[in-house]
């Protein structure tokens, strides 16, 4: 059964994590992969939402949208790919960039995310 949550959550993660990225993206007149960056650290303050939700939220809910949706709406592979043709097209400000920019947002995504829904349960 939780195999099924995880693929139905995926189901959901994936296209919208296309369909953002391609809409964000095409609003930026820019070689940083902004499209990608929103999705990463819009999973990640929805799983630091669910983490900080702890026990109060039941294994197959995590299973479905942490598991599923958030782990198919972020990418860390896509995240990397960007990242690497950014410094093969010589753009290494922009990759540190993307680097730097992304491990710290999503970081700090993911501990707002926890703290706020931490707080509103207790």
């Amino acid at each position: 059964m939780t195999a099924v949550l995880v693929f139905v959550g995926a189901m959901v993660g994936a296209p919208l994590r296309y369909l953002t990225d391609r809409s964000v993206q095409r609003r930026h007149d820019s070689v940083f992969p902004w499209g990608t960056f929103t999705v990463n650290i819009a999973g990640s303050l929805v799983l630091g939402g669910l983490a900080g939700a702890g026990t109060a939220l039941p294994s197959p809910a995590m299973a479905l949208l942490g598991l599923g949706f958030c782990g198919a709406l972020t990418t860390y592979s896509t995240f990397s790919y960007e990242t690497l043709r950014l410094v093969e097209s010589h753009a290494h400000f922009y990759a540190a960039l993307n680097v730097i920019v992304t491990v710290i947002a999503g970081v700090g995504a993911a501990l707002l995310g926890y703290t706020a829904v931490a707080a509103l349960i207790s």
